[in-house]
């Protein structure tokens, strides 16, 4: 153990928990499971989306069904299919473009609000991710934190801190609660009265903490954040929900003991889980075999994780 209040994980474990890849791309896809959880769905909502020019879509992917610690029987079957949209939310100068993936089949009511790393929400492993998690019975939003100006990785890198700069944080703070207002608000259409959970990668998981201490408990109860940045330490006292900090022992951006840090002041069960030689990004852009086998079971605490905090405590 690296730390007392850590679980540290080495990349060796990581067969402790793994699973069949799906064939669709190299890489990690985490395994789908059929949660036989019958509750109400979208399709009882009356939705006035506006949608953009790019095609709706189905999508379906077949993943071996296993089940890890969930305590349900399951067997191999194709994951649930998953429709995929782009929304336009809120009105005038709220207005924000996101996209939403919605479980069809074996939807579990449970949202969850996902915040994107700088490369924005329509980055394709940001969505990989999304996908994956509705996969598994949710309803996912993913909101335009950087109103279509999100960081693009052909820029010049002395040009990074003026960009920053330029996302102003009470307008991101604004659209992560136009975002928020509008899955209760679609959630109470339908009939459901659950509380959401919020997940976010990188400049995501440090936003994760700054809505959380906005929130204090009123709409999420439960939050996974991925090597969060900008983390404010001063927010961690305000957080009411338990938070599940992943992150790498060779992260730079987001150091072990800040982490700790937050574990301790948040409490309410939350939990850090360090993966041994693991860098920035590595559970959602994993980029070696060795690091799909990391990023395979980092999903895999985060599913758990969320199924406990929105279907088991809800």
């Amino acid at each position: 153990m690296g730390l007392a209040s850590a679980t540290t994980i080495s990349s060796s474990s990581s067969s402790l928990l793994s699973a069949s890849l799906c064939p669709a791309r190299r890489g990690f896809l985490p395994p789908c499971h059929h949660q036989f959880f019958f509750l109400s769905t979208f399709s009882k909502c009356n939705l006035n989306w506006k949608r953009s020019s790019r095609k709706n879509r189905g999508e379906r992917v077949r993943c071996s069904a296993v089940g890890v610690g969930l305590g349900v029987g399951v067997g191999d079957e194709a994951c649930e299919l998953v429709n995929g949209v782009e929304l336009s939310i809120g009105e005038g100068d709220d207005n924000i473009q996101a996209y939403l993936f919605k479980a069809v089949k074996n939807n579990n009511g449970a949202g969850v609000l996902l915040l994107s790393d700088i490369f924005g929400f329509q980055d394709s492993a940001t969505r990989d991710f999304a996908y994956q998690v509705a996969c598994h019975g949710y309803n996912v939003l993913v909101p335009d934190l950087f109103r279509g100006d999100p960081w693009e990785k052909g820029r010049p890198k002395p040009m990074f801190e003026q960009w920053l700069a330029s996302q102003d944080p009470q307008r991101v703070a604004n659209d992560i609660a136009t975002s928020t207002k509008w899955m209760v608000d679609e959630f109470r259409a339908a009939g459901i009265s659950k509380k959401l959970g919020i997940i976010g990668f990188c400049f995501g998981g440090g936003r994760v903490i700054d809505v959380l201490a906005a929130d204090q408990g009123a709409c999420f109860s439960t939050a996974v954040s991925f090597y969060g940045t900008g983390m404010d330490p001063a927010a961690a006292s305000k957080i009411k929900v338990p938070v599940l900090f992943i992150s790498g022992d060779g992260d730079l951006l987001c150091p072990i003991g800040v982490l700790s840090k937050f574990e301790k002041i948040i409490g309410n069960g939350s939990r850090v889980v360090i993966f041994k030689g693991r860098g920035h990004a590595f559970a959602h852009r994993p980029g070696s075999t060795e690091e799909d086998a990391d990023a395979e079971q980092a999903f895999t605490l985060m599913r758990n994780w969320l199924h406990d905090g929105l279907l088991v405590n809800s």
